[in-house]
């Protein structure tokens, strides 16, 4: 048998190392690296407690320094505690500012789950606050953040939410605005505020709904302008609570506000048991970024929650097919304007006038969008007008007219504004009729009787309420018109048996009506006529389509026209669903394009993108030069 052919001398210690190794190390694997997907190891790198509710890897790694991982998990308390002394005894800095203000949201959110406990909640959740505000505006140069820093927007999320949580209503539902004495961990916070931030306009903010806590659904986009503060959808009521404002604002209207809380010089005061600070509130539609200390940052700002918010209470839905049946259902005469917010000198009004059988509520979308343009949103101011629908045009033409005349004259007597005698009106298929007879010189083409007014027998009343629906001149301060899908030879669904059928059970306002009877009374050859509803003056071939579809804008208007049709090119003997091509096609505008829309089409992203251009054409903005009429037409969307 052959010997075993002798081990290397070297292998013996080789083998010797290797159980040494065993031994001291016991069973650790040694450093490994694998390729992943970027998305998972990003999602690693950028967890935040207030996006993931768990730690991020900075706060990690400041436990980790401190040999304080597992004592976070039983004694979180005592933890904070410790950071909390080395950072106002300064042995620690940033990084801890930054650690305490993520560690005192997650254990509020984790711990003290009790009813009874509700302070130490929202202490922490305030220290978080205090603490984001140390990281984010030290008193030391040296220590600011860099901007590229990702600590820096989840700080800003953490102040956020921390003031958020941190001054809750009695019931929870709502951020308490006001001063007070608030507990924190390691003392208490006196926070004062001036009630006289609750002012907008005529009335006074309440009941703060964090915009934050609100989903929205229905609107296409929603839009945030991210930075810091707390973002609320306020309520209002009159500051004089025996009378309504005369301000256009609706009752349901929620303004979109921020609450900010400024804490001087937050490194020193952590020092102490007590902090100073001061709570402020800002009017998101009129101031978008504040001072703190020596850097001027954005403030977080939630518009679409807060639009949405008084969409829903609005409930527009419910009115659409009430304002189309009259006032038999409505009780009331609904004609008024509207506002989102109080007006400010400076700012073209946009009004906005429905269509048939609908509401404010279809320019949602339009608004919500409009309102995101930084430049829009500076120059221009919103207002709708509400009007039942199934009301002669004419008539309801002259509610507008009036409503508008009355508030340049309330608004502005001296003529101080040129900004409000910039106005533009846009309409959406009746709307866009209506807001033609703010621009036209009717003469008396729309009469449409061959004997004069002033030679028919009627009361003082009724002659002076016809003469002025049906004898019309250019509103001064209207210098822009735009029709949406508007039938300028009339609709051929207005048109059809059913259409009519059902204008038999529209109510026409008494004023209208009495002056109706007037005339078939006193005027023989009058016996059998009566009052047509807007069903009837947009069928085709009737006399009133037929005199203000060709009318002429007045020059010193300039006009517009968006065309919805459901098919491609060619246009011709296309349709929306409602309004031919032929119907709402106009040659006299300084521009028309054609979406590929049904009806309505205010949502519709190439028509906001033109009424978008528009608005800038307005301004004279160089960034969108007016198209001749015959340019292309923008895309339109599936």
């Amino acid at each position: 048998m052959p010997e075993p052919r002798a081990r290397p001398r070297g292998f013996a210690v080789v083998v010797a190392a290797a159980g040494v190794l065993l031994v001291s190390g016991g069973c650790a694997a040694p450093v490994r690296v694998h390729r992943a997907d970027s998305r998972v190891v990003d999602r690693e790198l950028t967890r935040s407690v207030t996006a993931t509710g768990e730690l991020s890897q900075d706060t990690h790694n400041v436990l980790h320094r401190w040999g304080m991982l597992a004592a976070y998990a039983t004694g979180p308390d005592e933890v904070i505690d410790v950071l909390h002394r080395a950072l106002v005894d300064g042995r620690e800095g940033p990084d801890v500012a930054f650690a305490l203000a993520e560690l005192s949201f997650h254990h509020a959110e984790r711990g003290h789950k009790g009813s009874g406990e509700r302070w130490r909640r929202t202490g922490h959740y305030l220290a978080t606050a205090v603490y984001a505000y140390a990281f984010l505006f030290p008193e030391d140069p040296r220590d600011v953040p860099n901007r590229f820093d990702p600590r820096v927007r989840r700080a800003a999320d953490l102040y956020n939410r921390g003031c958020t949580l941190g001054l809750p209503s009695a019931d929870g539902r709502t951020v308490a605005i006001r001063a007070g004495r608030y507990p924190l961990p390691f003392g208490a916070i006196d926070i004062a505020f001036d009630e006289r931030d609750l002012r907008w306009g005529d009335r006074r903010l309440e009941t703060f709904v964090p915009s934050a806590e609100l989903m929205v659904s229905g609107l296409t986009e929603r839009y945030r302008r991210s930075g810091l503060g707390v973002p609320l959808a306020a309520g209002t009521k009159p500051l004089d609570a025996s009378k309504e404002p005369d301000d256009f604002i609706d009752p349901a209207t929620r303004v979109p506000v921020t609450a900010i809380l400024r804490v001087p010089t937050p490194r020193t005061q952590l020092a102490r048991e007590q902090v100073r600070a001061s709570l402020e509130l800002y009017d998101a539609t009129a101031v978008e970024e504040v001072t703190l200390g020596d850097r001027t940052v954005p403030l977080e700002v939630e518009p679409t929650a807060a639009f949405a918010y008084m969409l829903a209470e609005q409930k527009f839905w419910d009115f659409e097919l009430k304002s189309l049946l009259g006032t038999a259902v409505l009780g009331k005469d609904p004609m008024r304007l509207t506002a989102v917010q109080p007006w400010r000198r400076g700012r073209i009004p946009v009004v906005l006038v429905h269509g048939t059988g609908s509401s404010p509520g279809r320019w949602a979308d339009m608004v919500n969008d409009l309102m995101d343009d930084p430049v829009i949103r500076d120059r221009f101011q919103f207002w709708f007008f509400t009007y039942d629908s199934g009301n002669p045009i004419l008539y309801s033409a002259g509610g507008l007219r009036d409503l508008l005349t009355a508030a340049v004259a309330r608004l502005d007597p001296d003529g101080a504004d040129p900004a409000l005698r910039r106005m533009v009106v846009i309409g959406h298929s009746q709307g866009g009729l209506i807001t033609k007879l703010t621009a036209v010189d009717s003469g008396d083409k729309l009469w449409g009787f061959r004997t004069r007014l002033d030679d028919m027998l009627l009361g003082a009343k009724s002659r002076e309420l016809l003469r002025r629906l049906a004898f019309v001149t250019p509103l001064p301060f209207v210098k822009r018109v735009v029709f949406v899908a508007t039938p300028h030879r009339g609709s051929y669904v207005a048109g059809n048996w059913m259409a009519h059928q059902f204008a038999r059970l529209i109510t026409m306002p008494s004023k209208i009506l009495d002056a109706g009877a007037e005339i078939a009374k006193g005027n023989p050859d009058f016996a059998n006529w009566r009052v047509p509803s807007a069903v009837e003056n947009m069928t085709p071939g009737h006399p009133f389509v037929r005199a203000l579809g060709p009318m002429p804008i007045d020059p010193g208007v300039a006009c517009h026209s968006i065309v919805a049709v459901k098919t491609d090119p060619p246009y011709e003997g296309g349709t929306d669903g409602v309004v031919r091509y032929e119907s709402a096609h106009r040659t006299d505008c300084a521009s028309e394009v054609v979406v590929k829309s049904p009806h309505s089409c205010q949502s519709n992203p190439a028509t906001i993108a033109e009424v978008r251009r528009i608005l800038l054409v307005h301004l004279g903005d160089p960034r969108t030069p007016a198209p001749p009429i015959d340019a292309p037409r923008l895309p339109g969307t599936p």
